[in-house]
Order: structure tokens, then C-alpha cells, then sequence
């Protein structure tokens, strides 16, 4: 689908703040008595498995759609099961797929989980290639859509066997420059809700392994700079929080997308600089169609006029144009 076919977006909620807070705590369509849930446990490596929940629609499936939530997300964020929910009425598949530990899963792996970490999900999207045929998208968010578009790079020409398309939403594509946003002032409230729970997954994690997930570092942490620093960038081997960001952002991987791939960013984001997104490779690469919203917020996009969700009109709409 081109770009100027793409449903044009008349925000409820101006402030950014308000639309993204909004977005989050919005009541989604429940699915699950139409189409009942199916929980699926891939083992991803010798010593790790992740939870998918999968949905079928009636009838055979036309495709099937891949889901990745956002930091300290789940199967069971909000922006995921209004997707599904809006896909299986399209006639699609639906699988929300849970990055290690998160959704409660914890008991399925002592690993967890980070910005780049591509490999889990390639895993479960093999697996279900090798179960069908039928057109497969993937559809991250926040976080989730960094993984998306770092995997669809990593792919590069391999990319079109397995995937027929590739959506992102309000995905900092630069890490370094998202987490300075995020440490501003002005977001001390979004912080402090990823921290809060950054350090509650650490002390469950202590339980299971306390030699791996010590507490030590825990009263030095006041950013995600220092737990990305003491946690992640340790338990993953990237030595320092710096060197985390810079091999695992997305944008170094955006040249090498050959699948069509759909990124949907708000300019007003409060989490995600605009800036970010002002790369030649957006003009350059034709795989990859930026559609910028004026407003929207963080994952916010809720817009004025039924139907609300937005983006989840506008990635089924571009998905049935492909």
C-alpha cells in the first residue's frame, strides 16, 4: 500500500503525555470467548523457551502475524491484544509472542531479556513457517519494535523467504539517544515505571539464580543508563550500557531491509526523539515506508473518529495493500 493510501490519523489527544498515557490504560476488545487462546512454549535455545499466545481466526488463517511487545511488556499488553483482536476479524493468525521472563514466564528460562535479542523470535518464526505457507508478518512495538527491524536487517536477502512484511510502532531506533529522552525531566514519570519494574524483575530473578542477578547494584541504579550499565549490559556480555546501545540499535540495520517493512512514528513522541528518524536511508531504501504522525505519543495513536486504534487499522490496511 503507498503511503498517501495509508488511513490518515485525527488524534483524540494533542499532548503527547496525555495521548500516550491514554493509549496505555485505553479498554481493548476481548477476543478470547471468539477465538480461544492458545498457549505454545518454543524451546528458542538449549536452555531457553518463551511463551506464545496463539489465536486462529475461523476458517483457514489468510496469513498469520507475529507480535512483540515493548520494555517490561507482555502477550498481554494492550497494543497487542487490540491487534490481534482487529487482525482474526481480517482472517489472520494471531501469535504475541513473550520475550524471555516476561508475561510471568520466568520459570521457562533463568535468562532474560534485552533491546536486540533477535534470536528467540526467529526461532518461533521458523517454526512457523515450516508449519505453513501463508504470508507471515511481523509486528513489533516500543522495544519490541527494534527487535523487529534489527531482525529484518540481520535477514537482509534472506529476509523474503520467511517474512512478507514488517511493521514497527514508536520504535527508538537509537537507543543512545532514546535513553538520554527518557532521563530528561520532563519523563521522570515514565522512568521511574520501568525502573520500579527493571528491579522487581531483578529481585525475582535473585531467587532463581542469586550468583547471576545480585543485589548489590540495586541501590546505585537511578536510571535506565546505570541498570543497562550494572545489569544488561553484564548479563549479556556487552561489557558497558554504551556499547549495548550502539551494536543494538536498529538504525544500523535499517540499509540492509530487503522485505517491505512499515515504520509509524509520532513527531510529538515523549520517549523517542524525532530526530532519530531523519536518516537518508528512508529515501534511499525502498523497502522501507515512514509514515510520521504529528501527534500521538508513545503507542498512544488513539484517533477522534471510530475506529480508534489507529495503528492497528492502519497495519491491517497496509497489509492487505502488500
Amino acid at each position: 500500500m503507498e503511503r498517501d493510501r495509508l488511513l490518515p490519523f485525527d488524534p483524540l489527544f494533542r499532548n503527547p503525555h496525555l495521548a500516550t498515557v491514554a493509549g496505555h490504560y485505553w479498554s481493548r476488545p476481548v477476543s478470547e470467548q471468539r477465538w480461544p487462546v492458545s498457549p505454545v512454549v518454543y524451546r528458542t535455545a538449549p536452555d531457553v523457551q518463551v511463551l506464545v499466545h496463539a489465536q486462529k481466526p475461523l476458517g483457514e488463517a489468510r496469513g498469520a502475524i507475529v507480535l512483540i511487545h515493548g520494555l517490561e511488556g507482555s502477550s498481554g499488553s494492550g497494543y497487542a491484544r487490540s491487534l490481534s483482536h482487529r487482525a482474526l476479524e481480517q482472517g489472520y493468525a494471531t501469535h504475541r509472542f513473550n520475550m524471555r521472563g516476561c508475561g510471568g514466564t520466568e520459570y521457562l528460562s533463568t535468562s532474560g531479556y534485552h533491546g536486540g535479542q533477535t534470536g528467540d523470535v526467529l526461532a518461533v518464526l521458523r517454526e512457523l513457517r515450516a508449519q505453513s505457507n501463508a504470508p507471515l508478518y511481523l509486528v513489533g512495538f516500543s522495544l519490541g519494535g527494534n527487535v523487529a527491524l534489527k531482525l529484518a536487517g540481520e535477514l537482509h536477502n534472506e529476509g523474503g523467504r520467511l517474512l512478507a512484511g514488517v511493521c514497527a510502532v514508536s520504535t527508538p531506533i537509537d537507543l543512545a539517544a532514546c535513553v538520554r529522552t527518557l532521563e530528561q525531566p520532563r519523563n521522570f514519570f515514565y522512568q521511574r515505571s520501568f525502573l520500579g519494574r527493571l528491579k522487581e524483575r531483578i529481585q525475582r530473578r535473585h531467587l532463581q539464580a542469586p550468583e547471576t542477578y545480585t543485589l548489590e547494584h540495586l541501590p546505585k541504579i537511578h536510571t535506565i543508563t546505570d541498570f543497562d550499565e550494572y545489569y544488561t549490559s553484564k548479563l549479556f556480555g556487552f561489557g558497558t550500557a554504551a556499547n549495548y546501545f550502539r551494536t543494538q540499535s536498529s538504525n544500523q540495520f535499517l540499509e540492509r531491509i530487503r522485505v517491505p517493512t512499515l515504520l509509524l512514528q509520532s513527531q510529538d513522541d515523549p520517549l523517542i526523539p524525532f530526530s532519530v528518524y531523519d536518516l537518508p536511508i528512508f529515501k534511499t531504501n525502498p523497502s522501507l515506508t515512514l509514515v510520521a504522525a504529528s501527534h500521538g505519543g508513545h503507542l498512544g495513536f488513539l484517533s477522534r473518529q471510530r475506529p480508534r486504534f489507529w495503528v492497528d487499522e492502519t497495519i491491517l490496511g497496509w497489509i492487505e495493500g502488500n
